[in-house]
């Protein structure tokens, strides 16, 4: 599987910065901040997390993840500001720059806000070219060899390479298509990730998308399948994957590589998948997962926790195959 990691991508393609986005300036209208020590003041041009730290950042952590050796490694970057729902000791003082706050989903959203416009704000600006009874964003970037049928949206910052095929009705946002994709009608690619806090409901507390998808080449999606950007960074599929109609991969999701996905199935936020796997039609699997390699998914399984390498699972909740037949032999028998 590709390291994403080391797939970059520039945010303010896809978003609006605001103007003076200077740390004081941000940490000064925020409501919700109890306490801050600022390193020193700096042009917030990024968005970081534990795993993809950048220059001139902030950095949202819930304290439990926080220990000596991420604390050394955040302090190793250029300006990094840390927000975390955390009350002050001797292991966060450490840190060189950090804001304390009671609720983490609340002041991520709140400073997001204050930072840039993400499509779901209602001041979100894109300009459109219409072409082919299409439109498309002079902002995007799409390569003379792309087909695009009719009544598609391209969105701003949108990368589509060579060879690539987008037929009738598509919406792509917020993403990077590698060369030889195939998007079939009605799909929606890069549109916003659920994030919302569960103890309150409302479009008032979405939390803002800021991330995006990318697509290997060679990726073939499905009609009325929907892909999410990332919150942050990027939802992946890797090389020759292929997803039928009407399939759905959440935020941060991750797919390795010859990864095939049958009607109807569904992977909730941050599931990341291993190389050479197949998954049937009605299959759901649950967020926060780690799936291996070589691993294939009966039709209508529930997928509740990880699958190590060269498995075949079934079932509600999904259990070995071996395993699942005996358990449907011994409950008709017992019928």
């Amino acid at each position: 599987m590709a390291n994403i990691q080391y797939i970059t991508f520039k945010r303010n393609s896809f978003y609006d910065f605001k103007k003076n986005n200077y740390l004081k300036n941000i940490i000064s209208n925020s409501n919700f901040l109890d306490y801050s020590i600022i390193h020193s003041d700096y042009e917030v041009i990024e968005i970081s997390t534990f795993d993809n730290l950048k220059e001139n950042s902030l950095l949202f952590l819930d304290f439990s993840i926080i220990n000596q050796d991420l604390i050394k490694k955040i302090n190793n970057f250029k300006n990094i500001h840390v927000f975390t729902n955390a009350k002050k000791n001797n292991l966060l003082l450490k840190l060189n720059s950090y804001s304390l706050c009671d609720n983490l989903k609340k002041i991520y959203s709140e400073i997001i806000n204050l930072l840039l416009i993400d499509p779901d704000n209602i001041k979100f600006i894109d300009k459109f070219i219409k072409k082919n009874n299409s439109f498309i964003s002079k902002h995007s970037f799409i390569d003379k060899s792309v087909k695009i049928g009719n009544n598609c949206i391209i969105g701003r910052g949108v990368i589509i390479k060579k060879n690539c095929i987008i037929k009738d009705n598509v919406i792509i946002k917020n993403s990077i298509l590698e060369e030889n994709c195939i998007i079939h009608e009605n799909a929606v690619i890069g549109s916003t990730g659920f994030g919302f806090d569960a103890l309150n409901s409302g479009v008032n507390i979405l939390e803002p998308q800021i991330g995006i998808v990318f697509l290997s080449k060679n990726c073939s999606i499905g009609a009325s399948t929907t892909i999410d950007r990332a919150k942050i960074n990027i939802t992946f599929l890797g090389p020759n994957c292929m997803l039928d109609n009407l399939v759905h991969i959440a935020h941060n999701v991750i797919l390795g590589s010859n990864v095939i996905i049958a009607a109807q199935s569904g992977i909730a936020g941050s599931t990341i998948l291993g190389n050479n796997i197949k998954i049937g039609g009605h299959v759901g699997i649950s967020g926060h997962l780690k799936i291996g390699n070589n691993i294939m998914i009966a039709g209508k399984s529930a997928v509740t926790k990880g699958i190590r390498d060269n498995t075949i699972v079934a079932g509600y909740p999904a259990i070995e195959i071996k395993k699942w037949r005996k358990m449907i032999v011994k409950q008709r028998s017992n019928k």
